[in-house]
């Protein structure tokens, strides 16, 4: 009980603190900055006649495009298609030397580990590989 006492007399001058404030921020008084920022975007909201009539030539949403237009978008997607596949390719060559290099290790290790285990078992009486001959 005592703690929570304590932690409100606490917050308690902070929240009043903070109230203070933004009663001393709302009445400001207006700057003159404000007022001409507000001008000019009423200026800016109205323009003059050619502008708007050129406004209005600008193509629409649904009309159709250029060509020129329709050929870059074209050369964009195709850049951007040449990048994707160099990029997998890439990706798959650096993929295909990976397992080539791990069959190699794994067929060195295989391959050692045999003949070890021939030598070990090799009892000197019979020739070392027997189905190596070429005539058996």
């Amino acid at each position: 009980m005592a703690g929570t006492h304590t932690v409100l007399f606490t917050l308690l001058p902070t929240v009043l603190i903070l109230i203070a404030l933004a009663g001393v921020e709302s009445a400001a008084v207006k700057d003159v900055k404000d007022s001409k920022a507000q001008a000019g975007a009423s200026k800016r909201v109205f323009m003059p006649a050619s502008d708007a009539s050129n406004f209005f030539k600008q193509r629409s949403r649904r009309s159709p495009r250029t060509y020129e237009e329709y050929y870059a978008e074209q050369r964009v997607k195709m850049a951007a298609n040449e990048r994707r596949r160099e990029h997998l390719e890439e990706q798959n060559n650096e993929y295909e030397n990976y397992l080539e290099e791990e069959r190699d290790e794994q067929y060195e290790r295989t391959r050692e580990k045999n003949e070890q285990w021939r030598e070990f078992h090799y009892d000197g009486q019979y020739p070392r590989y027997p189905y190596h001959r070429q005539y058996v």
